[in-house]
């Protein structure tokens, strides 16, 4: 295991430069939920229900925009959707700081669902340029880049939001936007290979080729991860608040997103990728006993170790596969789908986790999204069973062929070889023929005279 995948990675023509806008893009969206979360509970004066309305009307419209999105991406290319997007965006987050609560919630709908695609973009930008025995390791570069994004968006936001307000922050959340989309429409980063076929040639991939229950499977893998990552977030906070252990809540989250960017980038140096159900499975099987620290915080950031480190491969291998799973003229609706999933993991995970710890205890949390993990792991088993038993079916179907084209190659052999006698049995037999002609016309007789049986002549 060494960089040189990340080395050959980064030396490939625009991966580098995909990467780095990429993580800048990330970070006015990230920083978002949070800005809006503080503004409508301390500029409008109102609870933390009210602005749960909001990211949830927020999460709800990007969820439902993402693919729709994507699709306009296969069929127009990147740049009408940047303009779009980036309008729409700079549009929402300059009238949201102003607007009354009804309206700011239905506004936050339209704004989520034309949210700049900077996640969605990134990745299919990475299927276009990365070959598939580099995609592995760009992908774990995205998502390593992704998990530092929303380390440093949520904390930006806060820092304006408690320094010059959560109105300038949510003003300055839609400058970010403004430069994040000028920056990614100047970039222009392809969306399909060289070797693919171009947007402008309008090829149309039926949904039903593509769309599968193994692509399924996936997605809803994809969605539970971001669940559980959700859910424990909000757990890790509970339990510590419940111990009289707040102060450490920085340190344990600190040390659980470490776990999962050593974990990404540990995953994207192997050769070969696991198939996301095999990451997935440990990983939420492991954070069911995570609540047995209780209040340690030592402990907790020590159980948190083997789950988180399994975080970011999981992400990694889901987008690997979705990338594989779908042909280039879709692969931007499929890549929608998948930050879809994410994101509706992301807004179910702190919900159930919060229901049953205030039905039974903290603790429960983790016990919780584990669970619920498992549970779709269970669900997803028969479609990665599936896909094992056509990958063993086609070795020997392909020795089968072959056994055919040896048959048929040795009868194409026996038949050159009975042509071959036969050319040499027509030889012998030209050359039989040949010798009865000349001795019937004296060539080879001896150059004398015979009696002749004609009184006349013998007289």
């Amino acid at each position: 295991m060494t960089l040189t995948p990340y080395r050959e990675t980064l030396a490939l023509r625009g991966i580098r430069s995909l990467l780095i806008m990429a993580t800048l893009a990330r970070i006015p969206i990230t920083a978002g939920t949070v800005t809006l979360t503080l503004h409508v509970t301390q500029d409008l004066g109102l609870g933390y229900g009210a602005a749960g309305l909001v990211g949830a009307a927020f999460t709800v419209g990007s969820s439902l925009g993402a693919p729709v999105l994507g699709r306009v991406t296969d069929r127009k290319g990147l740049r009408p959707v940047l303009v779009l997007t980036t309008v729409a965006e700079v549009t929402f987050w300059s009238a949201a700081q102003a607007m009354p609560y009804w309206a700011l919630l239905i506004a936050a709908l339209v704004g989520g669902f034309l949210t700049l695609p900077a996640f969605a973009v990134a990745r299919q930008s990475i299927a276009a340029l990365a070959p598939e025995s580099h995609r592995l390791p760009a992908f774990a570069l995205d998502s390593i880049t992704t998990e530092l994004s929303f380390m440093a968006g949520p904390a930006l936001g806060v820092l304006v939001c408690t320094t010059a307000g959560a109105r300038v922050a949510m003003l300055a959340v839609g400058a970010g936007i403004l430069l994040s989309g000028i920056g990614l429409y100047v970039l222009n980063p392809p969306i399909r290979g060289k070797d693919e076929t171009p947007i402008s040639a309008g090829e149309r991939v039926p949904r039903s080729t593509w769309l599968k229950p193994r692509l399924v499977a996936v997605l809803a893998i994809s969605s539970a991860a971001t669940l559980v990552l959700s859910g424990t977030d909000v757990a890790v906070v509970a339990v510590l608040q419940s111990a009289g252990e707040v102060q450490w809540t920085g340190v344990v989250l600190g040390a659980w997103a470490a776990y999962s960017l050593l974990g990404g980038f540990t995953y994207g140096m192997v050769r070969q990728g696991l198939p996301p159900l095999a990451l997935f499975a440990p990983m939420a099987l492991l954070t069911i006993p995570v609540g047995l620290a209780g209040g340690r915080w030592w402990l907790l950031a020590l159980l948190l170790l083997p789950a988180g480190a399994l975080c970011a491969p999981t992400i990694t291998a889901t987008a690997d596969a979705v990338s594989r799973l779908t042909p280039a003229s879709a692969r931007g609706e499929a890549m929608g789908l998948h930050n879809s999933s994410l994101t509706v993991g992301v807004a179910l995970g702190a919900p159930l986790a919060g229901v049953v710890m205030d039905t039974w205890s903290p603790a429960w949390g983790f016990a919780a999204v584990g669970g619920v993990g498992v549970l779709v792991a269970v669900l997803a088993l028969p479609a990665e069973l599936r896909r094992r038993r056509e990958q063993a079916a086609a070795p020997a179907a392909d020795a089968g062929q072959a056994v055919d084209r040896a048959a048929d190659a040795g009868q194409a052999v026996d038949r050159a070889a009975d042509a071959g006698q036969a050319v040499d049995r027509a030889a012998d037999t030209g050359q039989v023929g040949d010798s009865a002609d000349a001795l019937g016309s004296g060539a080879a007789g001896p150059a004398v005279g015979f009696p002749s049986d004609d009184p006349a002549r013998a007289s």
